[in-house]
């Protein structure tokens, strides 16, 4: 399900639970003032626990996120080196300067497409054999000076950086929050709800604070899906950094 129809869901049973709560007749036994002392304890509690579980998924989420765009930063960073070493190598490396920046164009061009972005592709077969071409060329390279070899071990690193930057943005470009855990919070912010309307009368105020209420949990948890999936959504990493290096590279 998408990071909108999750939250969507969850505004769904935050305001069916209030408007249960609000349309319960409860016996005049319970409405006593022990029993409404005994239920804002309880909701203390689940909304502390809320609380506490939505702050921790929106800093993790938020973390992830951030690693995601640091990574593609590094990695584009290092396309830049890798191209600047190999200029000053000499023109021997002229091969490999061109094959890497058909490299980097090409699987820009295969993941920031038209109808989105499409992370996977740079675990393809074609994107892995052109990578390693391109690296081939540069292992290939018979250094003559000692400049020239100072070059080749720098460029061999930052390959091997870009390498590594592709494979972590592959295994860490989904940190979704597993169903179960999900399952878990909903059922606490329904509890909540539920009991917000217990004890109130039917007003407009009300209507409005429990859908002020129910909104901004279902905004957190909308926020909290989509930097969960940093290459989906509204809130999709840009693609502005390798764009920056292909200019760069270019020049």
């Amino acid at each position: 399900m998408s990071a909108l129809g999750i939250a969507l869901l969850v505004l769904a049973c935050a305001l069916g639970a209030a408007l249960v709560g609000i349309l319960a007749k409860l016996p005049d036994n319970h409405l006593t003032t022990q029993s409404q002392d005994v239920v804002k304890l309880v909701m203390g509690l689940i909304a502390t626990m809320a609380a506490l579980v939505l702050s921790l998924l929106i800093a993790s989420a938020n973390t992830a996120h951030e690693a995601q765009v640091n990574e593609l930063k590094t990695a584009s960073a290092n396309i830049v080196l890798l191209d600047r070493t190999l200029e000053f190598y000499g023109p021997e490396a002229k091969a490999a300067r061109d094959a890497m920046r058909d490299v980097v164009r090409e699987t820009h061009d295969r993941v920031w497409v038209s109808g989105g972005v499409r992370i996977e592709t740079l675990n393809s077969s074609s994107t892995q054999d052109a990578a390693r071409n391109a690296t081939a060329l540069i292992l290939n390279l018979s250094p003559k000076t000692d400049l020239q070899k100072t070059m080749k071990n720098l460029a061999i690193g930052q390959a091997e950086s870009i390498m590594r930057s592709r494979l972590l943005m592959l295994e860490q470009r989904e940190a979704a929050i597993p169903w179960p855990f999900l399952s878990v919070l909903i059922f606490w912010i329904s509890t909540l709800f539920l009991g917000f309307g217990l004890f109130v009368r039917r007003n407009a105020t009300v209507a409005i604070a429990l859908a002020v209420g129910a909104l901004s949990v279902a905004a957190a948890i909308f926020l909290i899906m989509e930097l969960g999936d940093p290459y989906r959504g509204f809130m999709r990493i840009s693609d502005k950094p390798v764009l920056h290096a292909l200019a760069q590279i270019d020049r």
